[in-house]
């Protein structure tokens, strides 16, 4: 009778035990998941998350604010219901709507999805992040802020921005100040001052994004490496579509082991690429159309280029009538133009229906090989001749098996 009884107790004790835990588990994973509408503001709702993390769900609806919205729990997801959910900034003295920091160490698996975050000319950035490692920010629209859409800070390991909208942001659409392993995929850019700027990075990977119309650049890297920009469309810069780099001092600041591949760069009013302080970058499979001044230029402390396998040309009277006082109808086309650039190989292009030379250098300029191109039809519009390959004599040249037409 006694162990009838003790393995009654000891069982039942057990159950309770096990209830316990579970009934634990289920109020810690409940805790996790945060609803935001009911707290009185978005701060309280994300102040409410445990040291371990969770998800903030922010319903539709418009959202005034005035102060950003400061996140530093990592293992964390911030996520609304697509463009209905709308984070509007009233700020007016320059200020982020969203900062994502501790204020002093490293954050980890921060996620942004889902939402729309916009401001006003005297606002700050869209989201500002800080230290903030393996970020993921996806399916956010940001627009109209006084700042960069999106301010990254030391954010050096793994971060990933995709299939966003970054519009008419002040500044740049996204801006990158120290970060590595970095993924840009997918996402709209439109007429910010500049799509994507990076400074002192590496490993930068930026595919298959829109970019249109914007007030300066499209893409600038600075004192970057090991990085390839590839399979954009980028149009109607004001100025150049890409530009490669760095200052000339100190001397180990420099762009080096880029790949700038399968690109359609068109009608840009500045150029195409324009390469300083650049080493050991590949150029190949883009093509250049509508774009003034120049395709490529490579200027001072530029070296070791190829550029192979592009297109150069206009639109061969497809664009319509000509308005001077609108640059944008110009059907006009542009080459390469080399200045102090050693080291550079021009190999298996077409240039058609240029205004300028397919390539010009300096004499300042040195080591050049031009072969294997297609050349015709060039000189459309110009005031004068000119010559179709023009290296102005610069040292160490081969211009050879080029085919030229007229």
């Amino acid at each position: 009778m006694k162990n009838i009884l003790y393995s009654f107790f000891r069982n039942a004790l057990l159950i309770l035990f096990i209830n316990s835990l579970v009934d634990s588990a289920l109020a810690q994973t409940t805790a996790l998941t945060i609803d935001a509408s009911k707290y009185s503001t978005l701060q309280q709702a994300v102040d409410a998350l445990p040291s371990s993390g969770g998800i903030v769900n922010i319903p539709p609806g418009n959202f005034e604010i005035t102060k950003p919205i400061l996140l530093k729990t990592e293992n964390t997801r911030l996520q609304g219901s697509g463009g209905s959910t709308h984070l509007i900034n009233k700020n007016t003295t320059g200020e982020p709507a969203i900062i994502v920091s501790s204020g002093k160490d490293q954050l980890f698996r921060l996620e942004l999805s889902d939402f729309r975050i916009s401001g006003n000319p005297k606002s700050g950035d869209g989201i500002y992040m800080e230290k903030v490692q393996e970020l993921m920010i996806t399916d956010m629209t940001i627009d109209h802020n006084g700042g960069h859409g999106i301010n990254m800070k030391d954010c050096t390991e793994n971060p990933r921005i995709a299939n966003c909208n970054l519009n008419y942001n002040s500044k740049a659409g996204v801006n990158i100040d120290g970060g590595h392993d970095i993924v840009v995929s997918g996402n709209q850019f439109e007429e910010n001052q500049d799509a994507l700027r990076i400074k002192d990075g590496f490993n930068l990977t930026m595919t298959g994004n829109n970019i249109d119309d914007h007030l300066r650049h499209g893409i600038v890297i600075e004192n970057t490496y090991g990085s390839i920009i590839s399979s954009n469309m980028i149009e109607e810069c004001q100025g150049t579509a890409i530009i490669l780099t760095a200052p000339t001092s100190p001397a180990n600041r420099f762009c080096y082991g880029i790949t700038i591949s399968a690109n359609v760069i068109a009608h840009h009013l500045g150029g195409g690429i324009e390469l300083n302080n650049a080493w050991g970058c590949a150029i190949s499979a883009n093509t250049f159309t509508l774009v003034h001044n120049f395709s490529i230029l490579a200027g001072p402390g530029t070296g070791g280029i190829t550029i192979s396998g592009n297109n150069f040309s206009n639109s061969r009277g497809k664009l319509g009538a000509r308005n001077e006082k609108n640059p944008f109808t110009w059907d006009v086309g542009s080459g390469v133009i080399l200045k102090s650039a050693t080291d550079i190989t021009i190999s298996g292009n077409f240039f058609g229906k240029l205004i300028t030379e397919a390539v010009k250098a300096d004499e300042s300029s040195s080591g050049i090989l031009v072969s294997g191109n297609l050349l015709t039809e060039l000189n459309q519009g110009a005031h004068l001749i000119k010559k179709t390959i023009d290296l102005g004599g610069a040292k160490d040249v081969i211009v050879k098996d080029n085919l030229i037409r007229d």
